[in-house]
């Protein structure tokens, strides 16, 4: 086979692409896993009635016809039919040879693994690992002289060892067991070790069982969010804090709970949002005073109860795939910061100030959290009611840094045009430097790297996130 060995860290697989943010085994999803830092795609791959080879994970559309039934032509008029996604593999492979992806083929028909192998050498794919369930795909790839490594899928409660006899990749897919993490001891990596073997883990969500497995001796790790698998960190010499306006919104609808996991599970540490008050006193994450833009109703957001929004959707404008995508309340999305540990920018638009502070303190939240308002009168409120409140204040909003410094903010806010020589007397002050841009001009990026704010908070982190580290010479990962 080709001669791998175990990369300095696990490659991050997007599990069918990266399709947490959309359609599976998409074209989009594929896509936005190389934005999202994957090193490789798992490719469910199925035969059509004509023997065209598919990246399709079911072995029927939604409504029971078998892919296998179906002329490639037949095929993909259903997916668009059905709202679910069939690609031929030759584009998927052609995506992979453009972004330099590898590829992690899982061969769900035994009669697609020599055409699978076939087209991995007509693309030119240089990194892939050919895996199946079925034992007898990977027979036939031993007696094909298969160049890349071939993987056995390993089901729940079967013996690894047994089922992967004479596989070069162990795949565990355990996902569905409590604390797989558990079983993967020094003797089952020694035992691996003995047998020549690597091991992939299945695809992991959750961002505690992730780091329990992300410093584990594997060849690598899928997931649904291959950000989290090898999440930021920050440069040495800058150990800037990013914060994503609205979420990650280049990946998810801006201000919902996907676009905060995407920042979190990326690990970025804040995440800002925007509050409106409903007319029942309830707090809602959106960022305009209307529902217009960015659901499919109308109106004023004050105008409708909590419950009303409930039913309102707040992701499909943005894509399909976030179809029925709620507006979260502030206190879902306080949940989801102590899922990660993250911190949150909270901008009080139509917001109670009490009401607010009420929640975020029910929540045990105040140590993770700074607010700020357009409207000073609702940064004074914020001031009377909770004097340890953290704020943020705008340096463009005052005449001086020290009238901004008298309010006591936690955080000043900056322009990529402002002098950052007061950013020290900003810092004497008790307060930290933050620069906002919501642009995605790399000379801005690189403004703001010159300026060294303590913050940025970015309409497009991962636009700099990748930037940044086209800007850094690597010290380690995985072998391109």
């Amino acid at each position: 086979m080709t001669d791998w060995t175990r990369p300095p860290r696990p490659y991050a697989i997007a599990h069918r692409g990266a399709s947490a943010y959309a359609t599976d085994c998409s074209l989009e999803a594929y896509r936005a896993a190389v934005d999202l830092g994957a090193d490789m795609w798992e490719v469910d791959i199925r035969l059509s009635a004509d023997d065209t080879l598919f990246a399709f994970h079911d072995a029927a559309f939604p409504d029971g016809q078998a892919l296998r039934d179906l002329s490639a032509e037949a095929a993909q008029a259903e997916a668009a039919r059905q709202g679910v996604s069939a690609v031929p593999l030759d584009a998927v492979l052609a995506l992979a040879t453009q972004t330099g992806s590898g590829i992690y083929a899982d061969i769900k028909d035994r009669d697609a693994t020599l055409p699978t192998l076939a087209a991995l050498k007509t693309h030119g794919i240089e990194r892939a690992i050919l895996g199946a369930f079925d034992p007898r795909s990977a027979q036939i790839l031993a007696e094909a002289e298969c160049p890349y490594p071939r993987s056995a899928l390993v089901p729940l409660g079967a013996d690894p060892f047994a089922h992967a006899a004479g596989a070069d990749v162990i795949h565990l897919c355990w996902e569905r067991m409590d604390r797989p993490q558990d079983l993967l001891t020094e003797g089952f990596f020694a035992e691996a070790a003995r047998r020549g073997q690597l091991v992939v883990l299945w695809h992991e969500e959750d961002p505690h069982r992730m780091a329990d497995l992300r410093h584990l001796p594997v060849l690598g790790i899928c997931s649904d969010r291959p950000e989290l698998v090898h999440p930021w960190q920050p440069l040495a010499d800058w150990p800037v804090a990013v914060v994503c306006h609205r979420g990650a919104c280049e990946f998810a609808p801006e201000n919902t709970l996907e676009a905060a996991h995407c920042a979190f599970a990326a690990g970025f540490p804040v995440v800002e949002l925007d509050v409106h008050s409903t007319v029942d006193g309830q707090l809602a994450v959106i960022h305009d005073a209307t529902l217009d833009r960015t659901t499919d109703a109308t109106g004023a957001v004050s105008w409708r109860s909590g419950a009303q929004l409930a039913g309102v959707d707040a992701g499909g404008w943005h894509s399909a795939h976030f179809r029925g995508q709620p507006i979260p309340m502030l206190g879902d999305i306080l949940d989801l910061a102590a899922l990660y540990d993250g911190r949150l920018y909270v901008e009080l638009k139509a917001a109670d100030p009490a009401a607010v502070l009420d929640c975020v303190t029910r929540h045990e939240a105040m140590a993770r959290c700074f607010f700020w308002s357009h409207d000073f009168g609702q940064i004074r409120r914020l001031r009377a009611l909770a004097p340890d409140a953290a704020l943020m204040v705008r340096r463009q909003d005052l005449s001086s840094l020290d009238a901004v410094l008298a309010l006591r903010p936690a955080v000043v806010e900056f322009r990529p045009d402002d002098d950052p020589a007061e950013f020290t007397a900003c810092r004497a002050g008790g307060a930290r430097a933050m620069v906002a841009y919501m642009g995605r001009d790399t000379a801005l990026f690189a403004r703001l790297r010159e300026m060294a704010p303590d913050m940025v908070n970015l309409h497009h982190p991962f636009a700099f996130r990748r930037w940044l580290d086209a800007q850094t010479p690597k010290t380690q990962g995985p072998p391109q």
